[in-house]
């Protein structure tokens, strides 16, 4: 059928559909524009099929990052977990891989996250609480004890404190006898959005960047399987931002890092293989599978245009996708498997590497250990009985979805057009550019949601009078005693002039411009604790407010 007969009929059928809904609009995208009520041929320009979908595996990777996709090998499937000390999450982990999880996605608490011992006054009452509570390498032995590194791919979610963190894991598996070039895995690394977004920054922005490209330069030679860095726009969709919000500020993140690296004389071809992203999935389902696939087709394009890559390893965009925390409510919290379910399916179909499924009691407390495994069950009814993992790119084609995939990378680039041309993603973080605008979105989001034009089950609408209690994991007081006890047996125990000798080698090395993943792993290695060599560092970086 021609485009002219069909858009005759389309006219026909609009007015019919004008009668039917009067000026009845539907509610705008999380990211403010019109969703149309209906989507066509005439929606995208099948002329254009090479050049903006292409096949999967194949520039600019719109339909998936490998050919076979879920054919050749499913997503990982990666619970974030950690609480108590080290022995807890131990055990949970061992919990986890026995019920089918085939990657460790490590939860830290606040402390560590920070630079704090736990038996800093300041870590009072936070030890252990969203976490695993993490000060040394005795810590990090017993958190690993009986996992074959070399089996399991681990994620760490920690930032400012990321290079201290993957030297602990390097000083492990050295200690087991595991090579380097063995591991694999991702640490987070992302300091910038934690001006933005989160909060658990330490230095400066300019010395924060050097340390990110130090791990850059050392992980390309010596771990040559790890993801350097997991540029997140997971927290800054939490923190209140839309679905074009969280791919532009991601991606102008992104930029940033590269630029840093390049600029200290690395090799974008090879440390860019190992750059890795992590997105939330919210809950509007068909603009969350065009926003992942936006993403890919934007992404590639910045690889190959701006930065001029030819290596196709280095363009393409492999991300880890977790459910949409901000979504899951204290009020039935049953409803929330629902809400992790659809969200954990646009993902897949949007085409993720690995996925973590956000548990049903996550709005009241930690996870028990029952709702991790229907949150884990979840994933694998996705992956063995839904059929969605047979297809490749099952939805690609679609008139809907193409539509919502060009209007989504359109808005992207207009943002990050805006940005740039405004100075740049460091001086909009400065000048709170970026945080204004993720507070107007977060801002019309809830007052859309109290005049009830968007409905939240269980919240504005479909409420229940009386709720049923639900068990909540409590982490125990007595765990931050026993870890404060643990450590200060540490400090007392080990050989402190060997620390104390290290962590004047990792000052030294934090005044020139060597790379300073050298004496922070030789420091580790020594047992110097997080505390005492973020408190080093911070004599020569300074500390930011």
């Amino acid at each position: 059928m021609k485009k002219k007969q069909i858009s005759l009929a389309k006219e026909k059928f609009e007015e019919k559909l004008k009668k039917s809904l009067g000026e009845k609009k539907s509610l705008p995208s999380t990211s403010n524009y019109e969703f149309e009520p209906i989507y066509t041929p005439l929606s995208f320009s099948e002329d254009e099929y090479l050049e903006k979908l292409n096949f999967p595996g194949e520039f600019p990777y719109t339909r998936g990052v490998q050919s076979s996709m879920y054919r050749g090998k499913l997503w990982t499937m990666r619970q974030y977990a950690g609480f108590g000390t080290a022995k807890e999450s131990n055990e949970r982990y061992k919990y986890l891989i026995e019920k089918g999880q085939t990657g460790l996605s490590v939860a830290f608490d606040l402390p560590t996250q920070m630079g704090i011992d736990s038996d800093d006054e300041r870590a009072m009452g936070e030890v252990g609480k969203v976490g695993v509570a993490i000060s040394s390498l005795d810590d990090m032995e017993v958190l690993f004890k009986d996992i074959p590194l070399d089996k399991v791919s681990t994620s760490m979610t920690i930032n400012a404190t990321a290079f201290i963190l993957l030297s602990l894991y390097l000083a492990v598996a050295e200690k087991e006898g595991v090579s380097f070039e063995n591991l694999s895995g991702t640490i987070q690394n992302d300091i910038l959005k934690e001006y933005i977004a989160r909060g658990t920054y330490i230095f400066p922005p300019e010395p924060s960047l050097r340390i990110i490209t130090d791990i850059f330069e050392y992980a390309t030679k010596n771990v040559p399987k790890f993801n350097t860095i997991s540029i997140s726009g997971y927290h800054i969709r939490e923190a209140g931002s839309s679905a074009v919000e969280e791919v532009a500020f991601t991606f102008l993140n992104g930029i940033t890092y590269i630029q840093s690296a390049i600029d200290k004389g690395l090799d974008v071809h090879k440390f860019g293989e190992r750059l890795s992203f992590f997105f939330n999935s919210h809950n509007n389902f068909l603009e969350e599978i065009a926003k992942f696939r936006a993403a890919r087709r934007i992404w590639a394009k910045i690889m190959k245009e701006r930065f001029k890559v030819t290596n196709p390893k280095a363009m393409t965009l492999r991300f880890h996708t977790q459910t949409g925390g901000s979504t899951l409510l204290a009020q039935q919290p049953d409803v929330n498997i629902v809400r992790v379910t659809l969200q954990a399916l646009a993902a897949v179909l949007g085409g993720t590497q690995s996925l973590h499924t956000n548990s049903k009691d996550e709005a009241l407390g930690l996870p028990t250990s029952e709702s991790a495994t229907i949150a884990l069950r979840t994933q694998q009814v996705i992956a063995y009985e839904s059929g969605v993992a047979d297809i490749i790119d099952p939805l690609g084609g679609s008139y809907a979805i193409e539509a919502l995939t060009d209007k989504i990378e359109e808005e992207v680039t207009k943002l990050m057009e805006e940005v740039e041309n405004s100075g740049g993603m460091i001086k909009a973080i400065e000048n709170n550019f970026i945080q204004k605008r993720i507070d107007e979105s977060s801002y019309r989001y809830q007052k859309e949601i109290e005049e009830k034009k968007r409905f939240i089950v269980g919240l504005n609408s479909f409420v229940e009078e009386k709720e049923t209690p639900i068990p909540i994991l409590k982490v125990d007081p007595s765990l931050e005693e026993e870890q404060v006890k643990r450590l200060k047996r540490l400090k007392s125990e080990r050989d402190n002039s060997a620390v104390e000798k290290s962590l004047k080698n990792l000052k030294d090395v934090a005044k020139s411009k060597e790379n300073i993943i050298f004496p922070t792993l030789e420091a580790v290695k020594n047992y110097a604790t997080v505390g005492e060599i973020t408190n080093t560092l911070k004599e020569i970086f300074g500390t930011y407010r």
